[in-house]
């Protein structure tokens, strides 16, 4: 186990942190946002076994850092909101050395393949000065989820509009050029991606796995249209926090 953890993705990222040598440099490392993610962020770490993650928390209260920690991931606490702790979680990454950053939620599982993908994205100089999406995926088997996963690939690839939930795969140099994650309560993602710009993004050819819970919940169709018509408030102008109102009208915890 611990030569297949070195040996990382294609032999180039480093030990979970809490097996680093002081100094070692990681080529990778994952940055994830969570807020009582303790049923979630299990899988999450699993499937990123050998690459150093950084776990930026913002006051979960059902033993999510402790789960964290307990894992070998470098738990950083900042405010609630994904802007702000994935941008804390950006920070102590490249503190740590990280090359890559690769960008993550915590209810999402990089599936097969995405080791492989990453590694070729990451090994590429022209890619230096872009941003690697995954494919998006729902862990759910109905024709519902088929039709959303289509719908999140033709606004992919008509408007380039990859969301958090996809994975963000970049250079923390250039990360760092764009301006990284501004601390907003919501649409950090598209902001971000907006600012990366259509000819600098890239579909990888491997698919993040979300967890389904809160479609399956609301309802496909109801939930669908509620993150639509967040996106084209978005687009309008309409500030974040009352957009955030309108995303999660009920939710008081999770980010």
């Amino acid at each position: 186990m611990r030569e297949k953890r070195e040996q990382g993705l294609g032999g180039t990222l480093g030990a979970p942190f809490a097996e680093q040598r002081a100094g070692q440099r990681a080529e990778l490392v994952a940055v994830i946002p969570t807020l009582d993610a303790a049923r979630d962020l299990p899988a999450v770490l699993a499937a990123l076994e050998g690459v150093p993650v950084v776990v930026a928390d913002g006051g979960s209260r059902d033993g999510t850092p402790a789960l964290a920690e307990a894992a070998g991931a470098r738990l950083v606490r900042a405010p609630r909101g994904r802007g702000v702790q994935l941008a804390a979680g950006a920070a102590a990454a490249a503190a740590a050395g990280g090359e890559w950053l690769l960008f993550l939620h915590a209810d999402t599982v990089p599936g097969p393949g995405w080791r492989e993908a990453a590694a070729h994205f990451m090994a590429d100089p022209a890619n230096a000065e872009r941003a690697g999406y995954f494919r998006f995926a729902l862990a759910d088997g109905s024709a519902a989820a088929r039709r959303l996963e289509r719908v999140v690939a033709w606004r992919c690839r008509t408007l380039a509009l990859p969301y958090g939930d996809q994975g963000l795969l970049i250079a923390r140099r250039f990360y760092e050029q764009t301006g990284g994650f501004r601390p907003l309560p919501l649409m950090e993602d598209v902001e971000l991606v907006r600012r990366i710009g259509r000819r600098r993004l890239v579909a990888l050819d491997a698919a993040f796995v979300t967890s389904a819970a809160r479609w399956q919940a609301e309802g496909w169709m109801k939930r669908s249209a509620r993150n639509l018509a967040c996106l084209g408030l978005w687009w309008l102008g309409v500030p974040e926090e009352r957009i955030a109102r309108i995303y999660r009208p009920r939710e008081k915890r999770g980010p």
